[in-house]
């Protein structure tokens, strides 16, 4: 009877550890979303129809994609995407999952070398953190910034997770590019999981996922890096400032 008891209260224990030991926020921070704007000075912008593959994978309650373009010597065009969940599901695959270090590598895009692969941009008088990727394919290149909110704040932890797999599966030239082997098997997800923890910060719960990218011509990054940070602040605008709270909900 003793062993069934301990056995009970273990099982309790391991249910409530994660209750008890995440929280929701992180008290120096505010707790702000950004909502995804559709005009900005001296740009037009056009809705980008999502694949419906992409979206039944995504279960977003908000999903955004467009294009910014303008005509400054030359077409100038920067791509956007936003997708928002309210809620989090177990059963349903987590909005950080699908990365463009994965999403685009499966594509059939190549991902290269940068001198930063991560870049802090202040937005409206908040620090985030973007990841920074340079992509490129028959030809054309791309540079890419992505950034993620949990509950409303930045992460604790970077979004690479895919990142390592990526390079090593381009580098043996791989037939089945990334697959649940070779993700498991990643010291860089495993650190994450690990600073997540450390952070008392979740890796569950109310996500947005943001990326915006621009071509890259004549390999001047320099100017795709301007374009991006000038059009980011016009594109994604705070809404109002939420009083953080450890709510267990």
């Amino acid at each position: 009877m003793k062993s069934l008891f301990l056995l009970a209260g273990s099982v309790v224990m391991v249910w409530l550890f994660p209750h008890l030991w995440y929280t929701r926020t992180d008290k120096t921070q505010i707790v702000q979303w950004l909502t995804e704007q559709t005009q900005a000075p001296g740009w037009s912008y056009a809705a980008v129809e999502i694949d419906k593959s992409a979206e039944r994978t995504l279960v977003a309650d908000r999903l955004v994609n467009g294009e910014f373009s303008r005509e400054d010597r030359g077409l100038q065009v920067v791509r956007v995407f936003g997708a928002r969940r309210s809620k989090e599901n177990p059963k349903e695959i987590g909005l950080f999952v699908h990365t463009p270090d994965r999403c685009w590598v499966q594509a059939g895009w190549n991902l290269n070398s940068v001198d930063s692969d991560y870049i802090e941009v202040v937005l409206h008088g908040r620090r985030i953190g973007f990841e920074r990727r340079l992509f490129s394919v028959q030809g054309k290149s791309e540079l890419v910034y992505f950034a993620g909110l949990v509950g409303g704040q930045t992460l604790p932890y970077r979004l690479d997770h895919n990142y390592s797999v990526s390079r090593r599966v381009l580098k043996a030239k791989a037939d089945d590019r990334i697959n649940k082997a070779n993700r498991w098997n990643d010291s860089v997800l495993w650190s994450r999981v690990i600073e997540s923890f450390l952070a008392r910060r979740p890796l569950l719960g109310p996500k947005q996922f943001l990326r915006i990218s621009t071509p890259v011509a004549d390999g001047d990054l320099a100017a795709a890096d301007r374009r991006l940070q000038e059009l980011l602040p016009f594109w994604l605008k705070p809404e109002d400032v939420i009083s953080p709270r450890d709510s267990k909900e």
